[in-house]
């Protein structure tokens, strides 16, 4: 589907590591996206040797100063030189802070949230976890905003309408932990047609519930989005993370991940996360 999209191009933050620069390869081999480097371009001349890598493809902006180097590729994406920013071997914090830079930067007056796709041999379809690397601990309101931009994010993948399931430790509305009853009203807001419009949500639901049909049938669960959840809302980053990275290193799903919510999209994966799954994220941030 990427391949399809044109004049798509990824400015990439502090390209010089070698993980980072076998994405960009595949991803200009695969006819992706036009890479453009960003960062130190001695190193990358180094990297590119050991990757038989031909630099002539790609645009470099030699920037050596790391700081500089993130501005510049955010300078390029908002001015629409690049379509989507690609954080390469640099911090997220230091990023995302040239990223949400007031005067410079990408914001787009919403909240910004991150999005996980997985692909699974143990799921009958691709599975979109969020918010799994930015928002810490998201009041109701930011869990709507979260939303949203997933269910945008997945209409963009040709998905009409996406089953979001509310995750917590429990099925039911408990008195005793708070995130069931933020659930519940959020329920009832999507009822109302307020909000998270184009999309069917439920919860509170527990992970078996929301992937499992064996399980909702054994719990005598009858939810529109159990066992054939699209999207699975963390309650917290913690809860999050730990989804992700236990789908990315222990059952070794294909993944990828981007920031949704600014004027174009992000990449921003983990520097322990592969190069396949650095192609994948630059794939989705071309389709979102």
């Amino acid at each position: 589907m990427a391949r399809g999209k044109e004049n798509a191009a990824v400015a990439v933050a502090v390209a010089a590591a070698p993980y980072v620069m076998s994405a960009a390869l595949e991803a200009t081999k695969m006819g992706i996206a036009t890479m453009i480097l960003v960062g130190d371009e001695a190193k990358m001349k180094n990297i590119a040797k050991d990757l038989d890598m031909d630099l002539s493809k790609f645009k470099i902006v030699d920037e050596p100063d790391p700081l500089l180097a993130c501005k510049k590729a955010v300078s390029m994406v908002s001015s629409g030189e690049a379509s989507s920013l690609m954080k390469g071997d640099i911090d997220t914090s230091t990023v995302m802070r040239a990223a949400l830079d007031k005067e410079t930067g990408l914001r787009a007056g919403k909240k910004l949230s991150h999005i996980a796709a997985f692909e699974t041999p143990n799921y009958h379809k691709m599975l979109f976890a969020t918010d799994c690397a930015i928002n810490i601990a998201p009041d109701f309101d930011t869990h709507v905003d979260i939303i949203e931009n997933a269910v945008a994010a997945l209409q963009n993948l040709g998905i009409e309408k996406p089953k979001v399931a509310l995750m917590a430790a429990k099925e039911v509305v408990d008195d005793k932990m708070p995130v069931t009853q933020e659930w519940g009203k959020m329920v009832e807001l999507h009822k109302s047609g307020e909000r998270m419009k184009g999309c069917i949500v439920d919860g509170p639901l527990a992970l078996d519930n929301a992937v499992s049909e064996d399980a909702c049938r054994i719990k005598g669960i009858n939810s529109p989005v159990g066992a054939d959840a699209d999207i699975l809302v963390a309650p917290t980053i913690e809860a999050g993370n730990i989804l992700y990275k236990c789908l990315s290193f222990i059952t070794k799903a294909k993944n990828g991940g981007v920031v949704l919510g600014a004027k174009r999209p992000i990449v921003l994966t983990s520097r322990a996360d592969t190069a396949e799954s650095k192609l994948i994220s630059i794939a989705l941030s071309v389709l979102f």
